[in-house]
């Protein structure tokens, strides 16, 4: 196994411990496997996908190994309560290809691999669903990112298909002419989930993890992909760090 960085390590450029919560990187086995189970715990609970089920109760792949886990920790019981997976260049680049082009075309990004964290595999637990842990995640994040030297971030925020691909559906066609990317930074699914006319009228419950891309200031790079492991839309997101808006930024880059 790869050898992972110490967390809150002096250079590691991860924000220190605030209040009962700190956010740091895996640095331990045993922390990593902490991080596998509340994945499997959060998203088989969400998505009920059969490709979970294991008798280990462990969400891994072969992208562990290669990638930085970014956790918060609940100093009290010293138990995971949040988590980020990132992929810096230097990763993918080991790997041969990032995550998110298992499921779309990103060969308009080509010229911004040396410059872009991916991060993915997000998950709080549902004790811990306030609000301070995302926050959190995001400002360690926002340190990673400066410390690798990256000004892109882009992931993929996964919408649940269990209402039939209504909110999916919805979501899409909500989107503002700001929120989705010029036509030079789209990329393109390579199974793309068939979206349904909606009513526009209707109030679209955001999933907080889009949310806070869109608020952000990222865009939507074009059509959801289908999952078919996970039954769920998955949105291409994209953010550049100089469309961070002011107040995000006073607060994740500070």
């Amino acid at each position: 196994m790869q050898m992972l960085k110490q967390t809150n390590h002096p250079d590691s450029g991860v924000p220190p411990r605030i209040g009962k919560l700190t956010v740091g990187l895996a640095s331990t086995p045993e922390q990593l496997r902490e991080v596998q189970a509340l994945r499997y715990k959060v998203f088989n609970e969400t998505f009920q996908a059969p490709a979970l089920t294991n008798t280990q109760g462990l969400n891994a792949d072969e992208f562990d190994d290669y990638c930085d886990h970014l956790i918060v920790q609940d100093t009290t019981t010293a138990r995971v309560v949040g988590t980020y997976r990132l992929m810096s260049p230097k990763a993918a680049l080991h790997v041969g290809h990032y995550y998110s082009e298992r499921e779309f075309d990103l060969s308009r990004l080509d010229h911004l691999r040396a410059r872009i964290i991916e991060a993915g595999h997000a998950c709080v637990h549902p004790d811990y669903r306030s609000g301070s842990v995302i926050m959190m995640l995001w400002s360690g994040l926002a340190a990673y990112m400066r410390r690798e030297g990256c000004d892109y971030l882009m992931g993929c925020a996964s919408v649940s298909l269990a209402d039939g691909g209504y909110l999916a559906s919805a979501i899409y066609r909500a989107l503002t002419p700001e929120q989705v990317a010029p036509a030079q930074y789209r990329v393109t699914p390579h199974t793309p989930y068939v979206l349904h006319e909606v009513q526009s009228e209707k109030h679209v419950q955001m999933p907080p993890l889009l949310k806070g891309y869109l608020r952000s200031g990222a865009w939507v790079c074009g059509e959801p992909a289908w999952d078919c492991d996970f039954h769920s839309a998955d949105f291409f997101a994209l953010l550049p760090l100089a469309n961070l808006d002011q107040r995000y930024a006073r607060h994740y880059l500070k």
